[in-house]
């Protein structure tokens, strides 16, 4: 019987988040490795056909980069067990094949004489799980696990009838008590309060599991540092690799810039006072434009570029917060200038206005929101409280006629083009720009008016957007230094190194 069958709750769970990142990677490099079509441009070498061993080898080094990446961006990753969904087929058959075997391994026990051929196999497994948990300093408890756990001595015990399997149990629920980390000191309480042998080792299968996911844990943590200091380097020969096995790997990046230097181009003619031939690009503006665009990216219609795919999620994430920033403000702006002076400088108001407006819009991109509806309602909510926090100074509450005007204006923040959001949107993308231009500097731009409300949010969002975005650029800077300076050289600027 296979391993996985054996014991549910033992080694056939060690898949982990390394897995699900594996699928992702190699479905992004599928549905972003294809040219854009770009009407009539030549390209610059044709396709070259690739064996299936090349892919292969192509797309394991794609996801050795990927989860590289992901330990070193993502402060919180964790190995985690994967859970099978509730009534799905595959976890149904899991389940019964299961308790298959354990009935079959309590029925053994109970024959007479008992059979061990299958308690003894879980022994060894479990031998197997012990020394693999421990660290090379662990010499003294190697040789003792090897000691009581001799499988050929146990197997002769066994034929002879001297077998004592709740002895072993117990050595090795104690050797797991003084291994484990000190979270799981409950889950090794509640191993010697087990009475029958048969819950006992499926318990101590569950708790091995749990301990092999504490130690990759650890080691994750252990090697972040070392890794920070290799993986722009790591991730630049990979990305190499993966670039000399597919040469158009970095059309949707030329796409990418090439349209930012064309957005900008046209930004400096519409406001152009002079010869807008005199403007010149320098190529860090262009960059920073670049990866500001990310936030207003649309992920239905355009494909992401290939050297920021591995952090699309963080971008879009990111993205989201960005338009419920704005619109928080927008709805914020949009009270304190309606209401006036009336309620300028209340202690505790602004807070409260936030957090009412904030708790509807938690959910913004969700299928199911309804913006409108959410506006209309916020606008309801705020006009009472406004009302009652009037009263309470001393204020006359607030009129019909004045609150109709604040919830008619709320509504109008629905659409995209409302002036007051608009506005918010411009501040915050001129901060996020400003932000990533003072880091250099190691300064803090200031906070643009309107934006003093989630100004702790805006700024927590511009460090992770910041710090994401130079780690990108230490990677990518070889090839970004390259495509801008062919683009920037066309379009007649200098190609100015940063």
């Amino acid at each position: 019987m296979p391993k996985e069958a054996e014991h549910p709750e033992g080694g056939g769970e060690k898949e982990s988040k390394e897995g699900a990142s594996e699928e992702s990677v190699r479905k992004r490099v599928r549905a972003n490795t294809p040219s854009p079509r770009r009407g009539n441009t030549p390209q610059a070498s044709p396709p070259r056909l690739v064996s299936a061993e090349e892919l292969m080898e192509t797309a394991k080094g794609v996801t050795n980069m990927a989860l590289a990446h992901e330990i070193v961006v993502n402060q919180a990753f964790q190995v985690k067990p994967t859970e099978l969904p509730e009534g799905s087929l595959e976890r149904r058959v899991k389940e019964i094949m299961h308790k298959a075997f354990w009935d079959c391994l309590e029925a053994q026990l109970k024959e007479e004489p008992p059979s061990y051929l299958h308690a003894i196999k879980l022994l060894a497994e479990i031998k197997e799980s012990l020394l693999s948990l421990l660290l090379p300093g662990h010499g003294r408890l190697r040789s003792r696990i090897d000691e009581v756990l001799d499988l050929p001595l146990i197997r002769q015990q066994a034929e002879n009838g001297a077998l004592d399997i709740g002895r072993l149990s117990q050595f090795v629920v104690g050797l797991m008590g003084s291994l484990c980390a000190p979270c799981r000191d409950e889950d090794i309480d509640k191993l010697k309060e087990f009475s029958d042998l048969v819950p006992l080792l499926k318990s101590i299968f569950s708790v091995l599991d749990l301990m092999k996911m504490d130690m990759a844990n650890f080691a994750v943590s252990s090697i972040r540092p070392h890794l920070m200091q290799q993986s722009v380097e790591f991730e630049r020969n990979k990305f190499q690799g993966f670039l000399d096995k597919q040469p158009n790997a970095l059309d949707y990046t030329e796409k990418w810039l090439e349209d930012t230097v064309k957005s900008l181009r046209e930004a400096e003619t519409a406001g152009a006072t002079s010869d807008p031939s005199s403007f010149s690009l320098l190529p860090l503006d262009v960059h920073n434009h670049a990866f500001l665009r990310l936030l207003r990216w649309d992920h239905a219609s355009d494909p992401y570029p290939e050297t920021v795919l591995m952090d699309q999620v963080r971008f879009q994430e990111m993205q989201q917060e960005v338009e419920r920033l704005v619109l928080l403000s927008a709805v914020l702006l949009i009270v304190y200038t309606t209401t006036g002076e009336a309620i300028s400088g209340l202690p505790g108001l602004m807070e409260t206005l936030k957090n009412t407006v904030g708790a509807m819009l938690v959910d913004m991109h969700a299928l199911t929101f309804n913006t409108e509806e959410a506006l209309a309602t916020i606008g309801e909510k705020l006009c009472v409280e406004l009302s009652q926090c009037l009263s309470r100074h001393g204020y006359s509450p607030f009129s019909a006629g004045r609150s109709d005007a604040l919830k008619g204006q709320i509504s109008a923040a629905v659409q995209a083009d409302n002036t007051v959001r608009r506005l918010m949107e411009s501040r915050v993308q001129s901060y996020l720009l400003a932000t990533l231009e003072s880091r250099q500097h190691q300064t803090t731009p200031p906070l643009p008016g309107g934006l003093v409300p989630v100004g702790k949010e805006l700024k927590e969002l511009a460090d992770r957007f910041g710090r994401l975005v130079n780690f990108n650029k230490l990677v990518f800077s070889p090839f970004y230094q390259k495509i801008l300076q062919n683009l920037l050289t066309s379009e007649g600027s200098p190609p100015t190194e940063t």
